[in-house]
C-alpha cells in the first residue's frame, strides 16, 4: 500500500513539475497487429506550444485519441488536467473534454447552419446561457477575423474562412488546451500561414496548443518543440525544432 501511495504521490509531483499533459510508458495496440504507440512517455507543459509530426502510421492520430478520451490505452497512464484518462466514467467524459479545444483538417462544421450559431452550438452543449452566447460568440468571432460573416452559412465561405469557424468553435468555451490535427491540410499557403499567426496568438494569450502536421516549411519556420514519431515511439523532441526526415 505504502509502495502504490509513493508512486501516485511520483506521478503526482512529476504533473506538477512538467504540465498539463503526461503519458507515462503508455503503449495502445489494436487487434490488428503492431502497437500503434509503443512505450511513449511525454509531458507537454501548460502554455506550451507543440508541431507532432511523423509519416502515416507512425501513431500522431492515435496520440490525440487518447489526449481526448476516444481511445484508452491498452497499458500506462495517460493524465491531461489532472486526470488519469483511463479512471474516467463514461458519464464523465463530457465534462472532461469542456477543457479541450479541438480542430480538424475537414472542418467538421454544421453546413445547414450560419457563422454564428456553428460557433455557439458549442456553448448551448455545455448549457451555457442565452445572455452569454450572445456576447461570447462576436466575440470570439472578432478574435479570429470574422465579425461580419456571423450571418453567412458556412457553405458560402472560402476553405480559409471555414477553418476560422472550426477554430471560434473550439475556442468559444475557452479551453485550456487546444488540439489540431492537420488544421491546414485543406488549405492554400497564404490562408495556412493565417491559420497559424491565430494559433500563435492563442498560444501566447495562455492556450496550450499541439499542431498535429505534416507541413514542413511551418514547422521549420515557427521554430517550436517538435515531437517526432515513428512507428509508434517517439524519435526526437526538440525544443525550436524542425521537421526531420526519417528512412
Amino acid at each position: 500500500m505504502k509502495k502504490k501511495q509513493l508512486l501516485q504521490k511520483e506521478r503526482e509531483r512529476i504533473m506538477d513539475e512538467n504540465g498539463i499533459i503526461y503519458l507515462e510508458n503508455v503503449s495502445k495496440s489494436y487487434s490488428t497487429g503492431a502497437p500503434a504507440l509503443n512505450g511513449v512517455t511525454l509531458s507537454i507543459g501548460r502554455g506550451e506550444f507543440v508541431f507532432v509530426v511523423g509519416d502515416s502510421g507512425s501513431g500522431k492520430s492515435t496520440l490525440i485519441k487518447l489526449l481526448l478520451r476516444e481511445l484508452t490505452a491498452t497499458s500506462g497512464s495517460v493524465y491531461v488536467m489532472g486526470s488519469d484518462l483511463a479512471k474516467l466514467k463514461h458519464r464523465q467524459i463530457p465534462k472532461f473534454r469542456r477543457n479541450l479545444g479541438v480542430v480538424f483538417q475537414d472542418f467538421r462544421l454544421l453546413n445547414d447552419r450560419n457563422v454564428f450559431e456553428n460557433v455557439a452550438f458549442a456553448q448551448r452543449i455545455v448549457e451555457t446561457p442565452t445572455s452569454e452566447i450572445r456576447r461570447n460568440v462576436p466575440r470570439i468571432l472578432a478574435t479570429v477575423g470574422l465579425a461580419g460573416k456571423y450571418k453567412a452559412k458556412t457553405k458560402q465561405l472560402s476553405g480559409g474562412e471555414q477553418q476560422r469557424v472550426a477554430l471560434a468553435r473550439a475556442l468559444v468555451n475557452e479551453p485550456s488546451i487546444l488540439l489540431a490535427d492537420e488544421p491546414t491540410g485543406n488549405l492554400d499557403p497564404k490562408n495556412s500561414w493565417e491559420i497559424m499567426g491565430l494559433l500563435e496568438e492563442i498560444n501566447q494569450a495562455g492556450t496550450t496548443v499541439i499542431v498535429v502536421t505534416h507541413n514542413r516549411e511551418i514547422v521549420n519556420a515557427m521554430q517550436k518543440r517538435v515531437i517526432t514519431m515513428k512507428k509508434g515511439v517517439i524519435v526526437s523532441d526538440e525544443e525550436e525544432g524542425g521537421y526531420i526526415d526519417e528512412d
